[in-house]
């Protein structure tokens, strides 16, 4: 099953077109879930009635349009209303799904299901992995981007990259950043340390690349600071994929700063995927 979660902004609706299609790829069913408040899904006397229901009868419309978008896709379809704050719902939600699909950003207020802490919230803490729609590339390139370091998270983030590619029927780039920093900024490029690289990267990619033989491998070894090495080489692609530990911190090639710009600033739809702690 994949969730994908709306607020009846245009990204959400861009979320759900992602998630359908997915679904489809897959061959899984799809829910649409959106999130209001508690007390909208518990009718209140009084002056708070006329309010409740105005925000049921939008609710609804918003799971409507979604479900008609999704279905048009092909997509098996069902609706979920839920109640409480968007992040917590939206993971609570997803705690049996393979995939959630959010997008980058919302309409802001009590509606807003991405924005800030909620989004980096999302990504980090949902049991499932997570896809941050954001709009797609003017003229798709067939490319999956997928973010190597040799982590475990990485590792992940590799074997989730290459089922996508090959559902897609797209190539695969596998990039790997090699600048290490130091107090003065990061370290110069060196013909040695590159060798190395691209010898870590091949090894990376050998189990893999066994699992997935049809799917077309670019290695992509880039001197320089992991977070514009990323947004350049996913500038275009289909899907930058990375991992993370999933304990709400992005580990591996991304961390701390890096991390929050490749949430707020990835320049395609980003799946986080997740490492389950042993």
């Amino acid at each position: 099953m994949i969730v994908v979660g709306v607020d009846g902004s245009p990204t959400g609706l861009l979320s759900v077109d992602w998630a359908a299609k997915e679904a489809v790829l897959r061959g899984v069913p799809l829910t649409v879930a959106h999130v209001v408040p508690d007390w909208v899904c518990h009718p209140l006397p009084g002056r708070y009635a006329e309010v409740g229901k105005w925000m049921r009868d939008g609710a609804r419309e918003i799971l409507a349009d979604a479900e008609r978008q999704a279905r048009e896709q092909g997509a098996e379809v069902t609706t979920e209303l839920v109640p409480g704050d968007p992040r917590a719902a939206l993971i609570k939600t997803a705690e049996e799904a393979e995939l959630l699909v959010v997008g980058s950003r919302g309409l802001g207020g009590v509606r807003g299901l991405l924005l800030g802490s909620v989004a980096h919230g999302v990504a980090a803490h949902a049991p499932a992995d997570v896809v941050l729609v954001r709009d797609p590339p003017a003229v798709p390139r067939g490319e999956i981007v997928a973010g190597v370091d040799g982590s475990e998270g990485g590792r992940r983030a590799l074997e989730f990259a290459f089922a996508e590619a090959e559902l897609r029927g797209a190539r695969l780039r596998a990039v790997q950043a090699w600048a290490w920093p130091r107090p003065s900024g990061f370290e110069p490029a060196d013909p040695e340390a590159e060798r190395e690289a691209r010898e870590a990267l091949r090894l990376h990619l050998l189990v893999p690349r066994q699992g997935h033989p049809s799917v077309e491998v670019i290695e992509d070894v880039v001197h320089g600071h992991p977070v514009e090495v990323l947004r350049e080489a996913a500038s275009g692609a289909d899907l930058l994929v990375v991992g993370t530990r999933g304990h709400g911190t992005l580990k591996g090639m991304i961390m701390g700063s890096v991390s929050q710009a490749m949430l707020h600033h990835a320049p395609c739809p980003m799946a986080i995927v997740k490492v389950t702690s042993s």
